[in-house]
């Protein structure tokens, strides 16, 4: 009996931010049907590609990704799996669905590598976010920005620091994007 494949959104930390870490996305698509990733599909260019995979161990999966990268473009950014299964999960916890009034736009979910420790946890719901609203719930961390991202109050840096966790953040029509192709595959 052969397993179905799954179906496996990667999501790259900082690519094509201000100039920075450049990579077209058909390159990448090109990258992955060279790792044997099937059907890779990119959406927008902030570096998330979606595709079929018998790898169902995702740890070493994303260290293979970021290995060809950092060999074919020069720089490893950090690359974050989430099955489409985790990533409807992803949606069906999101702490702000009952509430109304939400913008899609404002709302932030940033992907963890892995899931921060009680103290980690603990420090980052102590810092100071208002009028920002910061949940984590396992691997991922969700932040909603009322005013917009564009000058949060909140310092992204500081977030980062306390989890000392590398993760990469997509607003929430992004995430449903994914879900939506990810389906589709």
């Amino acid at each position: 009996l052969m397993l179905a494949m799954a179906v496996i959104i990667s999501m790259l930390r900082g690519v094509n931010v201000g100039g920075h870490n450049k990579i077209k996305m058909d390159a990448l698509r090109e990258l992955c049907a060279s790792l044997k990733l099937r059907d890779p599909q990119t959406y927008v260019q902030s570096g998330n590609v979606v595709f079929r995979s018998d790898d169902r161990d995702l740890v070493p999966l994303g260290r293979r990704i970021e290995q060809a990268i950092e060999r074919k473009f020069g720089f490893r950014p950090a690359v974050i799996l989430r099955t489409a299964a985790e990533l409807r999960d992803v949606i069906a916890r999101n702490p702000f669905a009952s509430r109304p009034g939400i913008e899609p736009g404002k709302l932030l979910v940033t992907f963890l590598a892995s899931e921060p420790g009680a103290e980690a946890r603990t420090k980052l719901l102590a810092i100071k976010a208002d009028p920002e609203e910061l949940h984590i719930d396992g691997r991922e961390l969700y932040t909603y920005f009322p005013n917009g991202m564009g000058r949060p109050k909140l310092s992204w840096p500081l977030v980062e620091r306390t989890l000392a966790i590398p993760g990469t953040g997509r607003n929430w029509n992004t995430v449903v994007k994914l879900l939506e192709m990810a389906e589709s595959l």
